[in-house]
């Protein structure tokens, strides 16, 4: 979205002195470390519910409320977030007909709307300034000015027109712009605009600012007619003769900003020549010659001292700007490739030029690839640059090996979430973008392993697991194997078992391929991060999922994991196999497939390990197993045997506050009310008691609300009034509705349904 200032020519004119990138950077700092304004808040909530608050018109597009009506400055905000989220339709823009919305700097850029749709929303209103960049080829140039001369009042007072990348039809390609009097600013960038079309402009008894970049021009004589009014002029990428262009600007006495810059392949000396004049453009403040060839430290240092005046100059993809002059000059700004400071001046200033992007990225990249200090201020013009420039795949590229060198280890702890979170938001558009460029994807993949960005940033983390487990699915490289599968075992916690649902389809696959993973590492002997990774990924993603774990056994996954145990007796493997087992134990239909000789022989062996963690999970595993008892029809004696070794080893465990060395945590407590529930096992239900007070103990705001809140509590306070529970189970009863007592005062209004308990 452009912000608009007004006064001055706010449109297009340099920026001063004062507002380089220094200055911004602190602002970046302060904006995106700090929440977003109510206002913002407000004005983003009405635009994802448009639908809900607006009524239909009988042709289907939308009205407000009749007795709402908006401020001019909440008018032009609206209608710029309806811009930039690509909302802007002939069915949306019919809300600013009428008077309850008052614009006055309005923002259409990329909208899709008809010229009839253009004129009804737009042209009754006072507009001053008007920014059409990259409108739909619907609403052609010719029809935007029609539409603004039919209001008298806008001919007079329009002072800001900005008509980039707009299209012209060519059966009707006559531009009128003699009726908009009031013009100071106009930019008809990558416009279909030739040398008739700049006489006419020319003649705008206001004009002061002008950019004819990329445009057909090839002769600028025609300006003559504005030489005592214009200001500011920008030619990029034009195809001129040096002597008609110096003679031209030689007339251009008030003339204080020049941008003359160049693609760099076309190997232009037109600055070269402008830069051994000495007695043109005196005025000048400003001049841009990037792009240029045959430029010198020299020759600008002698241009630059002739106009102390000037605070700007561009030198981008030439030969100048490594000389201490631009350093040490006081005022001035450079964009160039020399310097940190340079690279980012450019990356502000050419944001909309894909060629500059693309070189000052480049630089950009060399300059951090060794970065210790954390720039948010930088990787804000990152993704400036990745979002004006989504399907540039060099500008892409260079930008996700920028964004990775600014966020690696531990630089990404500094920058501001919000920051972060639109970075990760432009990484996987990448993803998606590009899915057929390896480094791209893994630039984008090293990125995304980030802790901070996983744990911390607010993200769509539904569609992001899309991704990368669409991807984990069709590429084999191992190192990207492995970047993938770390995201995929981070992401997998954060789903709601309801958007883990919705992916099954996704799951399936993914756990096929997770389980040959598994297999490899087993044939190898090879206890790599990428098997711990893959593990975790397995044990997350079954999760409270019994659809994945379902498929999980239907895939012989329960024979790789004993595999797995036989092959790698690490604690931190046997941690992650037991958790997943869990898991699949939790889903009752599951128990007979569970209940297996080599399962038995390893929970025996597994609930005496020294590992507190690993007797901690082996013995949920056995209570799990054990409460299923038609899986036990033809070896009830060995369950017993099981029971009785579980309960003889948590006798020997510490209290059930202690510190274990691995931080243990549930998505939900339900999977132990059924244990709770069963009093002919005690030793089941005083496994589920030591787990819950465990949790309870170490994080009571979480796990003592949700006690309550999924419907806990009364099982909890059954065992303690029951009085054939063991007095250990009631003992740690009473520890678990104590630590609720501390923490919730409100706990008197628990409800107490009654139970049927067994």
């Amino acid at each position: 979205m452009v912000h608009f200032l007004h006064p001055g020519l706010s449109c297009r004119t340099l920026r001063p002195p004062d507002a380089g990138t220094d200055a911004q950077g602190c602002c970046v700092v302060q904006e995106e470390a700090s929440p977003y304004s109510l206002v913002t808040l407000c004005l983003n909530t009405l635009v994802a519910n448009l639908e809900k608050v607006c009524s239909k018109r009988p042709d289907g597009t939308l009205c407000l409320p009749e007795h709402w009506r908006f401020p001019q400055e909440l008018a032009d905000r609206f209608l710029g977030i309806l811009a930039g989220e690509g909302k802007l339709t002939d069915r949306t823009a019919s809300i600013f007909q009428g008077d309850q919305m008052r614009l006055k700097l309005a923002n259409i850029q990329k909208a899709e709307l008809s010229p009839a749709a253009f004129l009804k929303a737009f042209c009754h209103h006072k507009l001053i300034e008007l920014d059409a960049t990259a409108v739909h080829t619907d609403l052609p140039i010719q029809d935007i000015i029609s539409g603004l001369c039919s209001n008298i009042w806008i001919q007079k007072n329009l002072q800001c027109l900005l008509l980039d990348s707009t299209g012209i039809p060519d059966e009707s390609r006559k531009l009128c712009f003699g009726q908009l009097t009031g013009l100071r600013v106009l930019s008809v960038f990558s416009v279909c605009f030739r040398n008739e079309d700049l006489a006419s402009v020319s003649r705008l008894p206001r004009l002061e600012s002008l950019d004819i970049s990329n445009t057909l021009v090839t002769n600028i004589s025609a300006l003559r007619a504005c030489k005592d009014q214009l200001s500011s002029l920008t030619m990029h990428h034009l195809a001129m003769t040096k002597s008609n262009v110096l003679a031209v600007l030689r007339e251009l006495r008030c003339l204080r900003h020049l941008d003359i810059s160049q693609h760099s392949q076309l190997n232009s000396d037109l600055a070269f020549h402008l830069l051994q004049q000495k007695d043109i453009l005196p005025n000048l403040v400003s001049l841009d010659v990037s792009g240029s060839s045959r430029i010198t430290d020299r020759d600008v240092e002698l241009f630059v001292q002739q106009r102390p005046a000037m605070h700007f100059v561009g030198l981008l993809a030439t030969n100048a700007g490594a000389s201490d002059f631009f350093t040490t000059k006081q005022g001035l700004r450079v964009a160039g490739g020399a310097n940190l400071s340079q690279i980012a001046e450019a990356l502000s200033r050419y944001r909309n030029r894909a060629c500059f992007v693309k070189e000052a990225l480049y630089r950009l990249f060399t300059e951090t690839f060794s970065m210790q200090i954390t720039r948010p201020a930088i990787l804000k013009l990152v993704t400036v640059a990745m979002r004006n420039h989504p399907l540039d795949l060099p500008v892409q590229f260079t930008a996700s090996a920028c964004a990775l060198n600014l966020t690696h280890q531990g630089l990404a702890r500094g920058m501001p979430v919000r920051l972060l979170s639109e970075v990760t938001e432009l990484l996987f558009k990448a993803l998606k973008n590009f899915p057929h460029n390896p480094q791209l994807q893994k630039n984008c993949l090293l990125s995304l392993t980030n802790s901070r960005i996983l744990v911390d940033v607010p993200f769509d983390r539904f569609d992001a697991a899309r991704l990368v487990v669409k991807w984990l699915c069709n590429h084999e490289d191992p190192k990207m194997q492995t970047m993938a599968v770390s995201i995929t075992s981070i992401l997998a916690l954060q789903l709601s078992p309801e958007q883990t649902a919705l992916l099954k389809e996704e799951l399936f696959v993914a756990i096929k391929e997770l389980l040959a993973i598994v297999k490899q590492k087993i044939t190898k002997n090879l206890d790599d991060a990428t098997l711990l990774f893959t593990l975790k990924a397995l044990w997350n993603l079954t999760d409270d999922c019994p659809a994945v774990c379902k498929h999980f056994i239907k895939n012989e996954g329960l024979a790789i994991f004993m595999q797995v145990l036989e092959t790698f007796p690490e604690s931190a493997i046997q941690s992650k196999v037991l958790g997943l087992l869990n898991n699949v134990a939790e889903v009752k239909e599951l128990s007979s497939d569970m209940v297996t000789k080599d399962v038995v022989k390893h929970l025996s062996r597994l609930l005496h390990s020294p590992e507190m963690e690993i007797s901690f999970l082996a013995a949920g595993l056995i209570a799990h197993l054990a409460s299923a008892l038609e899986s036990w029809a033809t070896d009830d004696l060995q369950r017993h045997a099981l029971l009785r070794d579980l309960h003889a080893t948590i006798q020997n465990w510490p209290s059930s506050d202690c510190h274990m060395t691995a931080l243990v945590t549930y998505r939900s407590l339900k999977a132990f009310f059924p244990l709770l529930g069963s009093f002919s096992q005690p030793e089941a239900q005083l496994w589920a008691l030591w787990a819950m007070h465990h949790v309870c103990s170490k994080n009571p705001s979480k796990y003592c609300r949700m006690l309550v809140e999924e419907g806990g509590w009364p099982f909890v306070s059954d065992i303690q009034e029951h009085t054939a529970a063991e007095p250990q189970a009631r003992q740690m009863a009473a520890a678990i509705l104590n630590d609720f007592r501390m923490h919730f005062t409100s706990y008197q209004r628990v409800p107490r349904p009654q139970l049927s308990l067994t």
